[in-house]
């Protein structure tokens, strides 16, 4: 059943729609992501443009972000205070994300732009976490599964100036850290479509030390904000949300989120990471091999001076 996308304008398989929107959802539930990263580089294959594939993947984020986030709150798993603090960074971040995406589409340049990011950002984590997840599947079979100690860290980020008490945390540590963290997750946001979970989560554990049970909360509780932030910008400076491609895609995540819960619950974790490492680069190796193999097709200003 083809369906029209009055945005993006281009028509498009509602069904190959929902079964995208359910296969990100399956991949939210099993690994605690908000799948953007995955999404939206999907997008691009089936041909949505760029430009609308950032704007509409960050409205789905804030709906999916937002499930998550109730959870957590029951759980008491959320530390607002922190939150706000990466919030702050990420709506500076995702002001200065949109200005330079409205420049750049300006020049006619975004959509190299967002598929360039794309292949570093999905290049350099999936191989991070790949070699990772390789290396704690050997710790668990020649420990027995014994856990490991989590990193704390010490030093530079606690002698910076402007501490502040974060109790949910259990930390003492200068604002700084978190507010640079969250101005770089708000511009990834804006640019690139994306919560910036993938991010946000390791520099939230290893940088901030922050214990690994509230982290998943707090993250998504800032992505919220973010992402709708975003999705605003991008909706009233640059038209570039279909409604109707967010709405398919919403639907197709929501009933694929519940399945992947299911499926997260009987795998260990350092499966579910390396399994979500290969597809990060699978979907990274694509992303380059268009890039190479042929020019931005229907999309490029067509006088432009090279590929």
């Amino acid at each position: 059943m083809m369906i029209y996308l009055p945005i993006a304008e281009v028509s498009v398989n509602a069904f190959l729609l929902l079964g995208l929107g359910g296969i990100v959802g399956v991949l939210s539930g099993m690994f605690g992501v908000g799948g953007g990263f995955l999404m939206t580089p999907l997008l691009f294959f089936i041909g949505i443009p760029p430009a609308v594939a950032v704007a509409t993947e960050a409205n789905q984020i804030v709906a999916s972000s937002f499930s998550g986030v109730l959870a957590h709150l029951k759980r008491k798993t959320v530390d607002l205070k922190m939150g706000t603090v990466l919030l702050t960074g990420g709506l500076v971040g995702a002001g200065l994300g949109v200005i330079v995406f409205n420049y750049l589409k300006g020049l006619g340049q975004v959509d190299l732009l967002v598929k360039l990011c794309y292949v570093v950002f999905l290049g350099i984590i999936g191989g991070l976490m790949f070699v990772e997840s390789l290396r704690a599947l050997r710790r668990s079979r020649a420990a027995g599964g014994a856990p490991l100690p989590r990193r704390r860290s010490r030093g530079w980020i606690h002698a910076l100036p402007f501490k502040m008490r974060f109790r949910t945390s259990g930390l003492y540590i200068s604002v700084i850290p978190p507010l640079v963290v969250g101005v770089l997750v708000g511009i990834l946001a804006a640019i690139m479509g994306v919560g910036g979970g993938f991010i946000m989560v390791p520099a939230m554990i290893y940088l901030l030390g922050m214990p690994t049970k509230v982290v998943v909360g707090t993250s998504l509780f800032q992505i919220i904000f973010v992402t709708a932030f975003t999705t605003l910008l991008h909706a009233t400076t640059n038209f570039t949300v279909d409604i109707v491609l967010a709405v398919l895609l919403l639907v197709g995540g929501v009933i694929g989120a519940q399945i992947g819960a299911r499926i997260g619950t009987k795998l260990k974790a350092e499966q579910l990471r390396i399994l979500l490492a290969i597809m990060v680069l699978a979907v990274c190796g694509k992303l380059a091999l268009d890039l190479l193999i042929q020019p931005g097709e229907l999309y490029s200003l067509g006088a432009s001076g090279g590929h």
